[in-house]
């Protein structure tokens, strides 16, 4: 079948002298709340649980971003506990830790508050509390077969970049191994995810604009990787659009502290760019930014962003028309343009959009005589081999010699 020719996840199965592709598309109860300026004044957001909470919240807790859903739960009447104790690149000892704090709490569900660390962590967390033999984290790896759902959680996400409370994925760092490692697991999805772009409005800019280069990288590796089809085709460009029409203000608004329609619209952009590549898998963007933020601590949206032109040149060759494709949903005219021009000048697009929300092009803390290291680290990650060209060792060394200043 031509889908599953074309890397499209799901099984091949033969039912009436047919070959059916059965592909399963994973996304939680939504609640999108619209921006403030649009609310009635009788409206909030509230997060509603069982008998108790465990709150994994990393500085969402400094914002006092924290505080608007534990306000809701004290009126409630519903008890909860706190767990903030989570580097930005979350390890395994935060998911252990995490694990702990669960039952100590005696928690009968997650609350998860923040952007993606806190997610990760709280996903991992409520796997292991349903699925006791994953304790030791490394396990959890690749497709893990769990046979349980992950605790009741309901995600509240205070970035607009990582769409970690649509994905049925989660990244954990090995600090004793200097790796992290991708987690694809359909029962670890938050039953509820609640997006309200007040709950982003704390987000400075400098977090602002590398979220929102996560979303825009998302999108563009999920419209060309392996696996894109027409179903993911559909989100992710719509995501493109959605994230180019409104990074630039929505970083402008973070600096100004004045609310307006950039927010909204890159909280629904990250998440709909969420839920088309949560279901095909990402390229080797991703899996060179994973390497970089495990060797040295880059936050993921930085890393990401800096890598995302250089992949997509790197890829031209193979995906010409859909970076095309890509330039018209970034807002280019490319009337007149060749393929190769257009394609040309989506790259060029991205590179303008990072320049503008003041993204460095380089990791200055990267070493050139550690880069073979870094590629050997970024072909054994998980989204490596959904990318659409197929990279080599020298050519993995060559990608990341581009962003190192020393290089």
């Amino acid at each position: 079948m031509e889908l599953a020719a074309r890397g499209v996840m799901g099984a091949p199965h033969t039912m009436g002298g047919y070959q059916w592709l059965i592909v399963s598309f994973s996304i939680p109860f939504l609640i999108m709340v619209p921006a403030p300026s649009r609310r009635s004044p009788a409206s909030s957001s509230v997060a509603a649980t069982r008998r108790s909470s465990s709150a994994p919240i990393p500085t969402s807790v400094k914002f006092g971003v924290t505080a608007k859903v534990t306000d809701e739960l004290d009126a409630a009447g519903i008890a909860w506990s706190l767990y903030s104790e989570i580097k930005p690149n979350p390890t395994i000892q935060n998911v252990k830790d995490g694990v702990e704090a669960f039952k100590a709490a005696e928690a009968d569900a997650i609350v998860t508050i923040g952007g993606g660390s806190s997610m990760d962590t709280a996903k991992a967390i409520g796997i292991i509390i349903n699925n006791p033999e994953f304790a030791d984290v490394r396990s959890l790896e690749g497709v893990a077969p769990t046979k349980n759902h992950a605790v009741f959680t309901i995600a509240v996400p205070t970035t607009a970049g990582t769409a970690a409370e649509v994905t049925i994925n989660y990244v954990i760092t090995d600090p004793e191994k200097v790796r992290k490692f991708v987690c694809v697991d359909t029962n670890d999805a938050p039953e509820v995810a609640v997006v309200d772009p007040d709950m982003m409005a704390s987000m400075p800019a400098g977090l602002t604009a590398s979220t929102g280069m996560d979303a825009l990288t998302h999108a563009i590796e999920g419209y060309t990787t392996k696996g894109a089809w027409e179903l993911s085709d559909m989100f992710h460009f719509e995501a493109i659009k959605l994230i180019s029409e409104n990074l630039r203000d929505s970083v402008a608004e973070a600096k100004s502290g004045q609310p307006g329609s950039g927010r909204e619209g890159m909280a629904l952009g990250q998440y709909v760019a969420g839920m088309g590549f949560s279901n095909v898998g990402l390229g080797i963007d991703h899996a060179m930014a994973h390497t970089l933020s495990a060797h040295y601590d880059t936050p993921h949206g930085v890393a990401c962003a800096m890598l995302l032109p250089i992949a997509m040149e790197f890829n031209k060759p193979v995906c010409a028309e859909r970076l095309a494709k890509v330039a018209v949903a970034m807002g280019v005219d490319t009337t007149g343009m060749s393929t190769d021009e257009a394609a040309d000048a989506a790259i060029a697009a991205v590179k303008q959009l990072s320049a503008d929300v003041n993204i460095p092009h380089v990791c200055e803390a990267m070493k050139a005589d550690e880069i073979e290291v870094l590629a050997k680290d970024a072909m054994a990650d998980a989204c490596f081999p959904g990318n659409p060209r197929e990279a080599t060792l020298d050519d993995v060394i060559e990608l990341f010699k581009k962003i190192c200043p020393a290089a």
